[in-house]
């Protein structure tokens, strides 16, 4: 039997997810090492990119039109801490979410996995434009999360976008 070389909880949850994604960054020099305290600042949405919180009051006004609920204020509040991270999950009827921030401080890595498992055409129909929009989203919110976690916390080449030539 192998031993798997990547783990988290939300691979746990939903094993067999219709989207999964794995964001990671560099844990720098002085940033803390509790990972709920990077999932709440990761989805802190007073201290979110400008841009990503219009996104997600669009999100809350357009998503009615599908019959689905608009999101809680706590969706993204931690549900549980296991050593190195920290879950964020929600269950609802177009979907189920499972976000697993992880801090490796062997590896001086910041893991933010996210599964979803998608229910019916709603889910389907909501999650085709998020399905292209995450990864961006992620990065940005990681960015931002850095930039206040961490004394002085600057931007470093692995999380600073590099401009197209």
């Amino acid at each position: 039997m192998r031993t798997p070389v990547y783990w988290s909880s939300a691979l746990e949850d939903i094993p067999a997810p219709d989207y999964a994604d794995v964001i990671i960054g560099v844990l720098p020099p002085g940033a803390p090492d509790d990972p709920r305290t990077w999932a709440d600042g990761i989805f802190s949405l007073a201290a979110m990119p400008r841009w990503i919180g219009w996104a997600m009051a669009l999100r809350q006004a357009l998503v009615p039109l599908l019959g689905i609920p608009r999101a809680p204020r706590d969706t993204f509040a931690v549900n549980r801490v296991e050593g190195e991270e920290a879950l964020i999950s929600m269950n609802d009827r177009h979907l189920d979410f499972r976000c697993g921030v992880a801090v490796d401080t062997v590896a001086r890595l910041v893991r933010v996995t996210t599964t979803v498992r998608l229910k019916g055409w709603r889910g389907r129909v909501y999650f085709w434009p998020v399905r292209l929009a995450h990864p961006v989203v992620v990065r940005a919110m990681l960015r931002s999360a850095r930039r206040r976690l961490v004394p002085g916390g600057t931007d470093t080449p692995a999380t600073r976008r590099v401009p197209r030539r």
